[in-house]
């Protein structure tokens, strides 16, 4: 009898156990691209809990929590390690917590792991020891930057091209004026004076010659 009643209780425990357990499943490698990766832990739990707690930890010893959020169905809670940028979200239907790390670098290269816990209602309970992720940041070849004069620069490259715009429009009005005028002083003056046909009339004809008109005093006697 004594037999039963402890065999009975143990299939309980175990009952109470299998259903409790959280299995985390995520992928055994991830490449991080342009410094950017996602890490998607999915979880499976048959228990009844209403709140839960995600976590990230980096290293073999998971001694860092690089971010973690805190949920129910009214709210999250999102936390995150200052000398990490990362960004949770959780999707509860497909029981999926997602996350996103950027401006990673290649100190940053370690294995990471996922943590789910339950928080309420008691008892707590968290996910064994999954395999973990190893995140590879890549070092990046960054192009070099075209260069870029310094404002002082093109400030004098500026002022150059001005003064030289302004002194070729006044050596070009110098020019023009000056042009001008010796055009005026060495311009030709027509002869105005009056032609006429020759012919034997006007043969001896001297155009504006004064003409002598010859005068005789005759004296009146009374």
């Amino acid at each position: 009898m004594i037999f039963w009643i402890l065999t009975a209780l143990s299939f309980i425990q175990a009952a109470e156990l299998t259903e409790n357990k959280i299995l985390v499943e995520q992928p055994p490698r991830i490449t991080a691209s342009d410094e950017n990766a996602t890490l998607a832990c999915k979880y499976a739990y048959n228990g009844t809990g209403n709140e839960f707690r995600a976590s990230l930890n980096k290293g073999a010893d998971r001694a860092v929590e690089v971010c973690s959020v805190s949920w129910n169905g009214s709210f999250h809670n999102n936390h995150s390690n200052k000398d990490f940028n990362c960004l949770v979200a959780v999707d509860s239907h497909k029981k999926e917590v997602n996350f996103s790390l950027w401006k990673l670098n290649t100190d940053q290269t370690d294995i990471y792991f996922c943590k789910i816990e339950v928080m309420f209602p008691p008892p707590y309970i968290s996910n064994d020891k999954s395999n973990g992720t190893v995140i590879h940041v890549k070092e990046m070849v960054r192009q070099p930057l075209p260069f870029q004069p310094p404002f002082w620069v093109l400030m004098v490259i500026l002022g150059f091209l001005a003064f030289y715009s302004v002194l070729i429009t006044v050596v070009f009005v110098i020019c023009w004026w000056k042009n001008k005028k010796n055009r005026i002083l060495t311009s030709d003056y027509m002869n105005m004076t009056p032609r006429h046909p020759p012919g034997p009339k006007n043969k001896h004809y001297q155009p504006y010659a004064p003409t002598r008109i010859h005068t005789e005093y005759r004296s009146w006697e009374p």
